[in-house]
């Protein structure tokens, strides 16, 4: 990308205060005489590469993760080209560090580390302002708003008004991964308390201290926001992010269709995890409706990854969705879902099993039915982990795995590392190193049997940037599962040139380039369905080039300053 040419609109203190449009030390001589800057830099002009060398520097003194995190996010809102091009450069090492899972941390200790904001912050008790509010903003243009309530934050749960650091941190995965200009990108909190009595405890907790309000209350002020979004932002989408269980999928099915929304925990989720399973099935040999898969974690993570596998396949192989739900065994906290519990979320209802459907199966208690009973009477090919529960893939789940089919398909995606409910080296120790493996968590190169495996990262990474990028180029008027569909297709094709035995994705050494295929593959299906206006592949192209940001400093002049 060539360098552009344009007029900050500032000059001294305020262009060096300007993360945007700062350059330190990279100012030219003839911008520091036309925009006021000398005296306020050191005397040497540098380039952006020998500036990254410093940072480098000052990066590895950092001695833990979290304060690694924090001097990054630190220098994004110092001089955000200089943070971009350096953890581009960066990419793999840095985004366990800017993103999952250290971003946990970050945000449990959000109010304690809490320098600068960013973003926007909605409390309840501001919901008469919300209009007002957001009509601020309007004359900003944003491709993308990431908006988060903070109540069901990765496996750590409700965090308050910590939420917004996922917002933002979100948002720094879509420039790094997919190159949306992070200009035109907004974070939100929308706080509405906590029942963490930790922060509600803290004096130096910064949200609404106020226990979270719930029922009527809390629908009727997401549908204030949702419509004042609507009214100012008509374009843009609207990314939901770690709302709790049972506010996240009513939220998304109740909006999805008003407005073009995206919720990753949801979609996202069950679209990296559907692309890792459809490869799986490639790699099997064994056809989609041959398969029968174990999904333990039933929330809104593990159902959404249901859906769309069982979308998938139903309408790639011709089979009903209903017929094909026979396959799903899925596992909460009181066991396989059956008909017969009466707490059962909406969402869950679909994959409840029968007492006809459990007939002969052998069990300690027909009420209860644990993971290792289903893995043994179901004789799943594929299992899938989203529970944060640390260590759920036991020894005798994996083993009766592997004795159930000679290539299983094994994916523990909870994050952190440390609610991982299974590591790769076990998974291929008890499976004689025929498992096929996606972690939610980064475990790089594990050794067995003498060679070095890659293991593939099941990161939401992968294909979100993708997804929000298809969405600006087509301008389409709603986020579909058949554009989910053709995100996964894509991003399990791409993996087809990889020749690691135990690999399911790729990984994030082309990145940009991968966010570049899915966002067309999510583009094209839009004009499939008459959800965007049907344009040329030349036209597609043109467009994602012109919404792809990289991080170059710009020439400055300083005309009518």
């Amino acid at each position: 990308m060539s360098k552009s040419t344009l007029n900050p609109g500032m000059t001294g203190l305020n262009l060096l205060q300007s993360s945007r449009y700062n350059k330190g030390t990279a100012f030219s001589e003839a911008e520091r005489a036309a925009f006021g800057l000398h005296g306020l830099l050191p005397h040497r002009i540098e380039n952006i590469e020998e500036q990254k060398k410093r940072v480098w520097l000052q990066y590895c003194n950092r001695p833990t993760a979290i304060a690694k995190n924090l001097f990054l996010n630190q220098l994004a809102r110092t001089n955000a080209t200089l943070f971009y091009a350096f953890v581009e450069e960066h990419l793999t090492e840095m985004l366990p560090v800017i993103y999952t899972p250290t971003i946990g941390e970050a945000v449990q200790n959000f109010s304690n580390n809490f320098t600068q904001q960013q973003g926007l912050v909605i409390s309840y008790p501001d919901m008469s302002r919300i209009d007002g509010i957001l009509a601020s903003f309007a004359g900003q243009a944003f491709d993308i708003i990431v908006v988060t309530d903070g109540e069901g934050v990765l496996g750590i749960g409700d965090q308050g008004i910590g939420g917004l650091d996922i917002a933002i941190g979100k948002l720094m995965v879509y420039t790094l991964c997919g190159g949306v200009n992070p200009f035109r990108t907004l974070p939100v909190m929308l706080d509405v308390g906590t029942n963490n009595q930790k922060l509600l405890d803290d004096p130096l907790y910064l949200g609404w201290r106020h226990t979270r309000i719930s029922g009527d209350q809390y629908a009727e002020f997401i549908e204030c926001f949702t419509r004042a979004f609507k009214k100012h932002f008509p374009r843009t989408l609207l990314h939901w992010e770690d709302f709790g269980r049972g506010n996240a999928r009513a939220v998304l099915d109740r909006y999805r269709l008003f407005h073009p929304s995206f919720n990753d925990d949801i979609q996202g989720t069950g679209a990296v995890a559907l692309a890792a399973v459809l490869a799986g099935i490639r790699k099997t040999g064994i056809s989609g409706r041959d398969h029968r898969f174990c999904i333990f974690g039933a929330g809104t993570a593990g159902t959404g990854i249901a859906d769309q596998i069982c979308r998938a396949i139903a309408c790639r192989e011709g089979i009903s969705e209903e017929k094909l739900r026979e396959n799903f065994f899925l596992i909460d906290r009181n066991g396989l879902l059956q008909t017969s519990q009466s707490d059962l979320q909406y969402f869950q209802r679909p994959y409840a099993k029968t007492p006809a459907q459990l007939a002969g199966w052998k069990t300690a208690s027909q009420e209860h039915i644990s993971l290792l009973e289903a893995v043994f009477n179901a004789r799943p090919t594929v299992l899938i982990g989203c529970s944060t529960v640390a260590g759920a893939f036991t020894d005798e789940v994996i083993s009766t795995m592997a004795a159930n089919t000679p290539r299983p398909v094994i994916m523990p995606l909870s994050n952190p590392t440390e609610k991982a409910e299974a590591t790769p080296q076990k998974i291929l120790e008890l499976t004689g190193g025929k498992a096929l493996i996606a972690t939610g968590s980064p475990f790089g190169q594990v050794n067995y049997a003498g060679r070095k495996i890659e293991i593939s990262q099941c990161n939401n990474a992968l294909i979100f940037p993708g997804i929000g990028l298809g969405m600006i180029i087509s301008e389409a008027s709603s986020l579909s599962d058949g554009m989910l569909l053709a995100a996964s297709e894509k991003l399990a094709d791409l993996n087809r040139a990889d020749n690691s035995p135990n690999s399911l994705l790729p990984g994030f050494s082309e990145i940009r380039r991968l966010s570049a295929e899915v966002a067309l593959a999510v583009a094209r299906q839009a004009a499939v369905e008459k959800l965007a206006q049907p344009v040329s592949d030349e036209e597609l192209k043109s467009r994602l080039k012109e919404a792809t940001w990289c991080p170059v400093y710009a020439d400055y002049y300083n005309a009518n300053i």
